[in-house]
């Protein structure tokens, strides 16, 4: 037998909704430079640029968003926590799901399962630590899972990740051999803002710097796309990019556009997994492919 991957079915959206939608935001700082190389915080330019994350981008997306009247999700590694805990605190004062990300936003390609639930344990702390909350949702950095990990994230106690890429729609992703299951709301480097405006010099995976329109038109086709299908559309930003002044000028205008969409459900993660949850769906297995079929 081969394997076969299916896409997830659609889901029934509340209220009469056909699409769904969210605005999330994964607020790293400076972890991802840090956890590629210790050495790098010896460099106060580089650190800096990725310092305007917490220290202006975000306040800037907070207001942003309190005057349009959006909530979403704020992934946050334990480490910013601790380092910019005065930006955290405003985040859920405002209303915001705050979701875990890591704890020095350490890829977890490689690691040891004692490495991982240390990683998951520390930003867990982190958080509970800074801003009395115990996130429900999970964002792996880099996006990047291990086979082993939704079992992890379902004996800690999240409700759902968001860091798979096979589906438009929500579902319940099974893990173990008991029934059980962790909500998957899935994500797309279509939809990053890393791909349109990373700059870091020297940091792999970084290079193109886009105009603000471009990258709005590219959220806003897949928007329409998805909200035309019933799916699932979550836009991922990071405030060291996104909350530049033009860009973040550029995204309260999407944000205003997809609020305006009466029939679109627009609502932070956290929501949205418990309402997939709510529906009972049959669990989707993604096994482990095996080479030598």
């Amino acid at each position: 037998m081969t394997d076969v991957l299916t896409s997830a079915d659609p889901i029934v959206w509340p209220n009469g909704k056909k699409a769904a939608a969210a605005f999330t935001f994964d607020v790293d700082a400076e972890t991802p430079l840090l956890a590629a190389d210790p050495s790098l915080a010896q460099r106060m330019g580089l650190i800096a640029h990725q310092a305007y994350g917490p220290l202006v981008g975000v306040p800037a997306i907070l207001k942003a968003m309190r005057e349009v009247g959006v909530r979403g999700s704020f992934f946050v590694p334990g480490y910013t926590a601790l380092r910019y805990a005065e930006q955290i605190r405003m985040i859920v004062a405002d209303g915001h799901e705050i979701g875990h990300h890591g704890h020095l936003h350490e890829p977890l390609a490689g690691v040891t399962e004692a490495q991982e639930r240390t990683f998951l344990e520390r930003g867990l702390d982190a958080l509970h630590k800074i801003c009395g909350v115990t996130p429900k949702g999970y964002r792996a950095p880099i996006w990047e899972l291990n086979w082993r990990t939704p079992a992890l994230l379902g004996e800690a106690g999240f409700l759902y990740d968001s860091s798979l890429m096979d589906a438009d729609y929500p579902y319940e992703l099974a893990y173990g051999d008991q029934g059980r299951s962790l909500v998957e709301l899935p994500i797309n480097w279509i939809l990053d803002d890393w791909q349109q405006f990373a700059y870091i010099p020297g940091f792999s995976g970084c290079g193109v710097i886009e105009t603000p329109a471009k990258a709005i038109a590219l959220f806003t086709a897949e928007f329409e796309a998805m909200r035309a299908n019933g799916g699932l559309w979550v836009l991922t930003c990071h405030p060291f990019l996104s909350g530049r002044p033009g860009r973040v000028a550029a995204l309260k205008g999407l944000m205003q556009h997809v609020a305006d969409c009466d029939d679109v459900w627009l609502a932070p993660l956290e929501e949205i997994a418990e309402y997939v949850r709510s529906q009972k769906l049959t669990p989707r297995t993604l096994n482990e492919p095996n080479p030598s079929l």
